[in-house]
């Protein structure tokens, strides 16, 4: 199949490009420099300059492909402001109308879109599936809103959606990921909690990059349409994360402080993610396509982060010290 990638260079679409171009098909991703085409065409893949707010560049880009996938996202990493939020927002909404605008131009027969499971987390922490009732906050709502942006795209177009919903990612490439690590190995990064003293952890549902990127290729190729579950096997707390990765990077356990002093220091939603809980299952998506977690648990996925910037004699290990 010819497949076309929104997204191309990010965490998530580099190793998508990879694993659909190992796969036998023909990839485009796009890209916006010099350094993307380089990630691009590393990977087996053929760049395409444009930009997911220039429709016109989209559908050039698809031009002859089956499949297009939307994986971009401009996700706030640290000390985020509305402006930051708002452009994440726009990625997701005006990203959406234009890669659903491309697949009816181009007449592709699928549409992958790449959205996050706690757009569902429900209100009284319970487990839930991808039946439940959305409940978007403000964070959220535009995620939510490209899935209703593909779903009716595909209702009036014809091409298959299907929208898979990641949990918590994390990976030895991630932002974050080496973020959460510099500041566990300096003592700044605390658990947080909810309550009075901020001891009632919330349970999340975490995946590893690479098999979010496994489940993405299998959806490219695969039949099955709706929206699905990207996580790992066993939902943990943000204490339980941290400190196994604390553990691995032979940093100081962390400490804890109560979400309502964190939010006086740390953006009000990135605290709001890591204390309302958002355990969910990867059933459905193991049933759809064959698919499972190369790592169930949070350990398993740490060890591979770790080990791999063992490996590099990366800073957040070489430099590790109590």
């Amino acid at each position: 199949m010819r497949v076309f990638i929104a997204g191309a260079t990010g965490v998530l679409g580099r190793r998508l490009v990879e694993s659909c171009t190992d796969r036998g098909h023909e990839v485009v991703g796009l890209t916006r420099d010099d350094r993307g085409d380089a990630i691009v065409r590393e990977r087996g893949g053929e760049p395409h300059r444009g930009d997911v707010f220039d429709r016109d560049s989209l559908v050039a880009g698809a031009a002859g492909a089956d499949v297009l996938v939307h994986a971009a996202t401009k996700i706030p990493i640290d000390d985020a402001d509305e402006a930051d939020w708002a452009l994440n927002d726009r990625v997701r909404r005006e990203g959406a109308e234009n890669l659903v605008a491309a697949a009816r131009d181009v007449d592709a027969d699928r549409l992958v879109l790449q959205s996050i499971v706690w757009v569902a987390r429900q209100p009284d922490g319970s487990v839930f599936d991808e039946s439940a009732a959305p409940h978007p906050d403000r964070s959220t709502q535009s995620a939510l809103d490209a899935e209703r942006i593909v779903e009716q795209g595909a209702e009036d177009h014809g091409f298959d959606p299907v929208v898979l919903r990641g949990g918590y990612f994390y990976a030895h490439d991630t932002a974050h990921t080496r973020l959460f690590a510099e500041r566990l190995r300096n003592r700044r990064l605390p658990i947080i909690g909810r309550g009075l003293l901020g001891r009632e952890d919330a349970e999340l549902s975490f995946v590893h990059v690479d098999d979010a990127a496994r489940a993405f290729a299998a959806a490219v190729e695969g039949d099955a349409t709706g929206t699905f579950h990207v996580v790992d096997d066993e939902p943990r707390t943000f204490a339980d994360f941290l400190r196994a990765f604390a553990h691995r990077l032979d940093a100081p356990e962390p400490r804890r402080v109560p979400a309502w002093l964190a939010r006086l220091l740390i953006d009000d939603n990135f605290v709001r993610l890591l204390t309302r809980p958002m355990p969910t299952t990867n059933d459905r998506l193991r049933r759809a396509f064959d698919w499972e977690p190369r790592y169930p648990t949070i350990e398993e996925g740490l060890d591979q982060v770790v080990d791999r910037w063992r490996a590099a004699d990366d800073p957040p290990i070489a430099e590790a010290s109590h």
